[in-house]
């Protein structure tokens, strides 16, 4: 198992990170778009959040690639959509290429055994 973690900013408006928020409750995931995830395999997402501060953990299969979810993304509308209302919430961290959202973490410690 692989374990990726990222990084974005939401548009520090405390009306908007709430309706993030709820956008982002069990009742209202689109269930087309959790199946993407699944299928890419991923196996467990987590995003958690911190002001304006965006942090995404994900565990995923050893053969996961972002590529390649990226591609099969761009062809799927309902996760096209989803990504188009969601940027209306999200901010591109400073350090972003044009177009790139969620920016990949490096770890930089892990607690040994």
């Amino acid at each position: 198992m692989k374990r990726l973690c990222f990084a974005l900013d939401l548009i520090d408006d405390p009306e908007l990170i709430a309706e993030y928020e709820r956008w982002h409750q069990p009742e209202n995931a689109w269930p087309e778009v959790t199946a993407a995830i699944k299928a890419a395999g991923i196996l467990s997402l987590e995003i958690y959040r911190v002001e304006n501060r965006l942090f995404m953990i994900m565990d995923t299969t050893e053969e996961f690639s972002p590529v390649e979810k990226a591609t099969s993304d761009a062809q799927n509308p309902r996760v096209i959509a989803w990504e188009k209302l969601m940027w209306g919430f999200q901010k591109a961290l400073a350090s972003a290429k044009p177009g790139e959202k969620w920016i990949e973490m490096k770890r930089i410690y892990s607690l040994p055994a």
